[in-house]
């Protein structure tokens, strides 16, 4: 007859929590993610890469009422420039999906007119960094 050893059973250890860090777009600091201050602030050169709806907004998070009003005022006074927006939802329709064969099917897959769209590439060809390598 063979005896059977009782043994212990382990508790199983749970495991840490975790905690999500936010970090703040003023000074960096980083904190749990439920403490931070967030909002959106108008910029023409945020686009969403999800949902068109958002683009013009740029999310922005502080570690606190103070660092969200003076993020909030830095932008107030960034101009919104309608091309620059443009230039980003080009750049996105360029970027994602399939290429783009003509200004027609850009004008679909961004909701630009062609004159939008001339003006977009206009604005960005006149924002490029100079080029170095002449």
């Amino acid at each position: 007859m063979r005896k059977w050893k009782r043994t212990r059973r382990r508790r199983k250890e749970r495991p840490a929590e975790i905690i999500r860090l936010e970090l703040c777009d003023l000074c960096g600091a980083t904190f749990a993610e439920g403490e931070a201050v967030q909002g959106f602030v108008p910029d023409s050169s945020a686009v969403s890469p999800g949902n068109d709806c958002w683009d013009g907004l740029r999310r922005i998070t502080a570690c606190g009422p103070a660092h969200f009003a003076a993020l909030r005022e830095n932008y107030r006074h960034r101009p919104f420039t309608q091309e620059e927006l443009w230039a980003a939802k080009i750049d996105r329709a360029l970027t994602e999906g399939p290429p783009v064969l003509s200004l027609l099917e850009l004008g679909c897959r961004t909701g630009l007119h062609e004159p939008d769209i001339r003006r977009a590439i206009a604005w960005h060809n006149e924002h490029l960094p100079p080029r170095t390598d002449l």
